[in-house]
């Protein structure tokens, strides 16, 4: 049955192998919606929960070149941006092809 929906929908989550990471915080509701866009599209992503962690925060605006708000995501280590940027790649039709390897 999930596998029909998937396909009604145009989900391949079988394809989803980009190595995508994200920077959050735990009741950061910017972070929560890029996490559920990511799940929604059947994606596995590494997530660095950084609350109250200078250290991580310092690491991610390194990694960055300067940003330090969250969430900050990369897709196969390339900056992608925030939730919003997040978001913006997806109403483009440009998130799936970073996503998706064949």
């Amino acid at each position: 049955m999930v596998n029909l929906l998937n396909s009604l929908l145009g989900r391949h989550p079988e394809r989803n192998k980009a190595n995508v990471e994200i920077y959050t915080c735990q009741t950061c509701s910017y972070c929560i919606r890029a996490k559920v866009l990511l799940k929604w599209k059947g994606v596995k992503f590494t997530e660095y929960k950084i609350d109250g962690n200078q250290t991580a925060r310092a690491n991610m605006a390194e990694r960055t070149n300067g940003p330090r708000s969250v969430p900050q995501i990369f897709i196969n280590n390339q900056h992608i941006g925030g939730c919003d940027d997040l978001y913006a790649l997806d109403i483009k039709g440009q998130l799936d092809p970073l996503l998706i390897q064949e």
